[in-house]
């Protein structure tokens, strides 16, 4: 292939970078006809703005920050391919994660309930006149923040009052961990094991255990230069679906370990880096690229929980304009034995209802089922 215009992607330093690494690395981009240099970025803000403004021509982006209403009133952001499944968690303090377990050992031994030990020393702290708890997470239209409100909620914690929660990019956290400024912070690999790691903190409950496949990561692409460079953005997908069957290859994780481990990439040690590929992370398999309108539908629902959208948007229409299976559909398709058919119409990821609460989701009553919560801000 000729003619293609040259890329620039941008990405976060984190282990779900993957896709966008080895699609250069490996010379898939290459491959198919593309020059693409890869651009660190400091924040998840940088990114969205870099790509809204033209300085990216596509990115490694938050799942629902596409949906998010900055880009809605222009219908900007399309996301034609999920980068992975899992592969967050949410940890706090090693100071915090001793008071838990003095509070409630019980509940801090069980993944699923460690937020009731939370709910205990929370309320120790308000009776005691002391200030709320610091939490961190990466960006406000992020599977981070709706999990770890979720994760709040569920035990009675009220994450607008009765905790106080703050923006901080991936690559600081462990920093704000370790000075003092955030008691805890929900984010993607590898800076939860790397905290850990440090005898900083202790990780309470992973992704995969919210709810099993969690959808997590997009490439994501402005809709005015799909329309323009769909040559590009077409063989942009295929190299990139590539490169995330090549990432799930047990026998490729020691030179992904190297790829990601490098400074211009994620820039931490090699043994973080492979403890997080042995967690959960999915970038392949069950057709994980796959952009679902179920996931697109459960993040809007989240958003309506905690009133960052009216309640009367057209849901529908927002999952339907941005989320863009046939897009990714029709490269997968092009690549034959990378993808069959047969895995590339398949849903085999659980479906919202797997979460740990079960509680029931319905795409079809969006709006009812985040009314359904007792912790909320519907506007």
């Amino acid at each position: 292939m000729s003619g293609l215009a040259d890329l620039t992607l941008g990405f976060i330093p984190l282990t779900d970078c993957a896709p966008l690494v080895v699609a250069k690395a490996q010379g898939y981009f290459a491959e198919e006809g593309l020059e693409v240099a890869l651009s660190r970025e400091a924040s998840w803000a940088t990114i969205r703005d870099k790509v809204a403004v033209g300085a990216l021509d596509g990115a490694h982006m938050l799942a629902p920050m596409a949906l998010a209403p900055a880009g809605l009133e222009a219908g900007s952001m399309l996301a034609p391919l999920a980068l992975n499944q899992n592969g967050s968690a949410i940890t706090v303090s090693t100071q915090l994660a001793a008071l838990m377990a003095e509070a409630d050992p019980a509940a801090l031994a069980a993944p699923l309930v460690t937020a009731r030990a939370l709910a205990t020393v929370v309320a120790r702290r308000r009776e005691q006149g002391a200030p709320p708890l610091t939490f961190a997470v990466v960006f406000p239209y992020s599977m981070h923040n709706y999990f770890l409100r979720y994760w709040l909620a569920q035990a009675g914690i009220d994450p607008d009052r009765d905790v106080r929660l703050v923006v901080t990019p991936p690559p600081r956290m462990v920093e704000h961990l370790r000075s003092g400024e955030i008691d805890g912070f929900c984010v993607g690999a590898p800076w939860n094991a790397a905290a850990v790691d440090e005898g900083l903190g202790e990780s309470l409950i992973k992704a995969s255990q919210f709810w099993p496949g969690a959808p997590d990561k997009v490439f994501g692409v402005t809709a005015a230069w799909a329309e323009s460079h769909g040559d590009e953005l077409r063989a942009a997908l295929r190299a990139l679906i590539r490169a995330a069957a090549w990432a799930d290859q047990a026998g490729n994780h020691a030179e992904l370990v190297a790829l990601l481990s490098r400074p211009d990439h994620v820039g931490v040690e090699p043994e973080i880096v492979a403890r997080a590929l042995k967690s959960e992370i999915v970038f392949h398999r069950d057709a994980a690229g796959l952009p679902r309108r179920e996931h697109a539908l459960w993040f809007l629902s989240q958003m309506v929980r905690w009133g960052q959208v009216a309640a009367d948007l057209d849901l529908a229409a927002v999952a339907d304009r941005v989320y863009r299976p046939d897009l990714f559909r029709e490269a997968a398709l092009s690549l034959g034995p990378v993808l069959e058919p047969a895995q590339v119409f398949a849903d085999a990821a659980p479906p919202a209802s797997a979460l740990f609460d079960g509680a029931r989701f319905d795409p079809a009553d969006v709006r009812g089922y985040a009314a359904s919560f007792a912790v909320g801000r519907i506007s």
